[in-house]
């Protein structure tokens, strides 16, 4: 529960206007029910129900973004019509939703909510007791959307940029271990969902370690970062190559198998034969290649990935060895040294 409050900024701002709910209107609910004010203690009720239910939508589904703009729209509607029913005390209501609007909603629709807000209240005219009022009210209304714009926008851009650096490998610009991850798990929902194929490959640079023993780690960060550049140009824009670790990376396949997967790999090991180079000389790489199965976990797909590469390195490296065939191989092995036993 922490954890998810902590990674994920609108889930926590979306259980924040909960809990102000719970705690805020419930006394006033109750109040004005004691009070024989049915219609208030009605509305207070149906507000706070309604973002009630908006939070725990958030927390079943993960939806944060449309039980966001719902909670943006039953706030803000919420505080004009207790401003409308109650008076000029329901006013002080609309202006915590001016601040949370920009947070919960996207910027054009919070701005679209602030000034609606206001300008209906303007319109109602029934929580003012003077035009002053009802223009101060107006003009410092429009001073807190400002601001609250303001900080969300930047807040926003400080959350961007902290989850970009987050997920970026600084030396080759691609994404790195945490990004792959989640993007594999994605990967086998949508295939579970769509029947779509996908592909994972890892591959790894022939004696990595020796270019950087004996040329220094300059060069050998120089051949990462070609290796990339050159990975990127030779495929689809919809595939994803992610750094796992050192000399290590991962390629996720969409869309791909069959003769089509073994096009795209060999072809990356032919491009990497004739334009990688160290001062040592040609660099190669070994892979290992492993078609997602249905109602696989990731970790047993990259597992199998990994023992292909495993197999490429130990067999003689420069190498592209299958999950699939691998497997075959090892159970013709088994079934033989079976056979020779009886």
């Amino acid at each position: 529960m922490f954890y998810r409050l902590k990674t994920d900024f609108r889930l926590s701002i979306i259980t924040l206007l909960g809990a102000s709910a719970l705690l805020g209107i419930t006394p006033f609910a109750v109040m004005r029910f004691l009070q024989g004010n049915s219609l208030a203690g009605t509305v207070d009720l149906s507000i706070m129900l309604g973002i009630v239910s908006g939070v725990i939508y958030a927390w079943k589904t993960g939806d944060t973004r449309r039980s966001g703009v719902v909670l943006a729209v039953v706030a803000c509607g919420g505080a004009v019509t207790v401003g409308t029913v109650v008076g000029e005390p329901g006013l002080f209501w609309l202006y915590p939703c001016l601040v949370t609007t920009f947070f919960l909603a996207p910027p054009r629709l919070a701005i679209f909510l602030n000034l609606a807000s206001i300008v209906a209240l303007l319109l109602l005219d029934k929580a003012f007791v003077s035009k002053v009022q009802m223009w101060s009210f107006a003009a410092t209304a429009v001073v807190v959307s400002a601001c609250a714009y303001v900080f969300a926008h930047r807040n926003r851009n400080q959350r961007e940029r902290l989850e970009h650096l987050a997920t970026i490998d600084p030396l080759t610009g691609v994404r790195n271990r945490r990004a792959m991850d989640e993007e594999l798990e994605l990967a086998a929902s949508h295939a579970t969902r769509n029947g779509v194929p996908y592909a994972v490959v890892l591959l790894d640079i022939d004696h990595f370690k020796k270019i950087n023993d004996e040329f220094g780690h300059g060069i050998g960060d120089r051949v990462l970062v070609e290796l990339v550049a050159l990975i990127e140009r030779n495929t689809r824009k919809a595939d994803q190559l992610f750094r796992y670790g050192g000399e290590e990376f991962v390629l996720l396949l969409p869309g791909t198998d069959g003769v089509g997967l073994r096009a795209v790999i060999h072809n990356l090991q032919q491009v990497m034969r004739r334009h990688m180079r160290s001062p040592g000389g040609v660099v190669t790489a070994s892979f290992g290649v492993a078609l997602l199965q249905t109602g696989e976990t990731v970790d047993s797909w990259l597992a199998r990935a990994d023992s292909a590469l495993y197999e490429a390195k130990a067999t003689g490296r420069d190498r592209i060895i299958y999950a699939d065939e691998l497997k075959a191989q090892t159970g013709t092995a088994a079934n033989l040294a079976e056979c020779s036993q009886t």
